[in-house]
């Protein structure tokens, strides 16, 4: 008989982010499992929400993304005045399996930013750009 996994308590309360991970991940990749479920979520052809919410890049089929006047750009499924995902039961498995443990980092930082600044209202900008440091 297998030993059933407890799930750890979740340390962070998306509710409270800005949709970071919506944000600063530019590559969301899905699978055809995923097209499919987004199709049935719109009542359309799989090949239709392909073509309509994905995109082909050489790291595989990805989600669209659009302008963020907050962040600079985001999943074209993140509501930007609520910040909360606008597809959340229909959403790809990678976005379910985030963050893969109890913690966010990306969470963790804004709480540290907001007890060190003594502001609850401020918003760390972050991106994932490539840096080369000069030697």
């Amino acid at each position: 008989m297998a030993i059933p996994v407890q799930k750890k308590k979740a340390k962070y309360d998306c509710s409270q982010c800005p949709g970071y991970c919506c944000s600063v991940y530019e590559i969301v990749e899905v699978t055809e499992k995923d097209v499919a479920r987004l199709g049935r979520h719109f009542g359309i052809a799989p090949e239709e929400a392909s073509k309509k919410f994905t995109r082909l890049r050489k790291e595989g089929r990805t989600l669209k993304r659009k302008a963020d006047p907050l962040l600079g750009s985001a999943c074209r499924f993140l509501d930007l005045k609520t910040r909360r995902c606008t597809i959340y039961e229909a959403r790809p498995e990678v976005c379910r399996g985030f963050p893969p443990i109890s913690r966010c980092t990306f969470y963790d930082m804004l709480q540290f930013h907001r007890r060190h600044c003594e502001d609850e209202e401020i918003l760390p900008v972050i991106t994932m750009r490539e840096w080369k440091r000069d030697l």
